[in-house]
């Protein structure tokens, strides 16, 4: 033998094959969708098989872009992507890049061109969306008067906000002359006046939905000074108008979700609102009314006649503070005056003299003190508690 290659040698050279044909890099192939799974990854598996064959395809998460509509067991498609090699099994799939429906390839072409173009002039830019009034009393919408689209309309504004004014533009969406039908409508509605406008329909092929991808369309939704919301199809179809629109809603109903408000949620709203206020209002009122008392107890114990009871209370009590300051000193004056009379009173001469003492006077009035003042003979005058004496000096003796 030549060699001998293990299986992981072989599945990666025929993967090095496959990576190196020009060819198998970028390939469209039309078939029918079968085996259909979207993963919980985000990636798409699915087989594509016509009368004599069948290969095995898949979408990955980060080529979803690709894919403008749901896939279907069923569905014809055109698919593009490049042949690689799983080397894990040791077969071969179609690496999806995108997924056109059979027949449609142009269509889709002439969508992204478009969509090019009035992407690169600014008519989608976000500084031009409009907003959505939180409160529409009046909604005007552009559909034909009869489908699932107004009917859902209308049963969602009922549910919501019955007194909201619906005002429908009978519009022809689909086939001839439903681009001007269309652009007719919006026109009519921004000049009457509704505060918002509705513009869609319901699902269908991208042949279906294609007035809504005319360039017409797209600058008379440019244009309107009414904000509007672009309601187109399913929640996977995306048409130009949702892109210039102010709004893009998935559905017609998600529309009349979006452009009317719930009065019950609203009224439930105002209610809470009101009861928060009421109570914020109390809090505001008692706290005033306290501060109210407190400016008033100033107020009172500032007043003329607070401030003059205030001074003869203090005046009052002064005056009997002074008086008991008067007793206390004339009491204490007194028992001063009574103890020092007493010792004056046991100093007394008078008292003295009730004592068996006589007051001696010379003949002058002088008092004799000593008896170096006396001589024999002299007459003294005795001074007695009850009376007087004149007396004559016998004899002096000197101790």
């Amino acid at each position: 033998m030549a060699g001998v290659y293990s299986v992981s040698q072989v599945n990666a050279y025929l993967g090095s094959l496959f990576r190196e044909d020009y060819l198998l890099r970028r390939v469209r192939v039309r078939g029918e969708v079968s085996n259909l799974k979207y993963h919980s990854s985000g990636h798409i598996f699915f087989t594509l098989k016509d009368e004599g064959a069948a290969l095995s395809a898949v979408m990955f998460s980060g080529q979803r872009n690709g894919l403008a509509f749901r896939l279907e067991d069923g569905m014809r498609v055109v698919a593009e992507g490049a042949v690689e090699v799983y080397e894990r099994n040791g077969s071969y799939r179609l690496s999806t890049f995108s997924v056109t429906r059979d027949g449609q390839g142009s269509l889709y072409e002439a969508f992204l061109k478009l969509k090019a173009s009035l992407e690169e002039m600014g008519m989608f830019a976000p500084e031009y969306k409009k907003p959505i009034p939180a409160f529409a009393a009046r909604v005007g919408i552009v559909t034909a008067s009869t489908g699932a689209a107004i009917r859902d309309i209308v049963n969602v504004t009922t549910r919501r906000n019955p007194y909201v004014q619906l005002v429908l533009y009978p519009a022809k969406v689909q086939g001839k002359g439903a681009a001007e039908s269309i652009c007719r409508g919006i026109r009519a509605l921004d000049s009457y006046g509704v505060d918002v406008i509705i513009a869609g329909r319901g699902g269908g092929s991208i042949e279906d939905l294609w007035a809504f991808n005319e360039e017409s369309v797209a600058r008379a939704i440019f244009e309107c000074e009414t904000p509007l919301i672009s309601a187109v199809g399913h929640e996977t179809d995306f048409t130009i108008a949702d892109f210039v629109a102010d709004l893009r809603a998935p559905t017609p109903s998600a529309a009349a979700e979006l452009a009317v408000p719930d009065v019950t949620a609203f009224l439930s709203d105002l209610s809470a609102r009101e009861n928060r206020l009421r109570a914020l209002m109390m809090q505001r009122v008692t706290a005033a009314r306290v501060r109210c008392r407190e400016q008033e107890l100033k107020l009172k114990l500032r007043s003329p006649g607070a401030l003059l009871r205030e001074r003869r209370m203090r005046t009052e009590e002064c005056r009997a503070a002074m008086e008991r300051a008067m007793k206390d000193r004339l009491r204490d004056r007194k028992d001063r005056l009574k103890s020092g009379a007493e010792r004056l009173m046991l100093l007394s001469p008078l008292k003295r003299l009730t004592g068996g003492f006589a007051y001696v006077t010379s003949e002058d009035g002088g008092a004799v003190r000593s008896v170096e003042r006396l001589e024999a003979g002299q007459t003294v005058n005795l001074r007695f508690s009850d009376g007087s004496a004149r007396a004559s000096v016998l004899e002096i003796r000197k101790e």
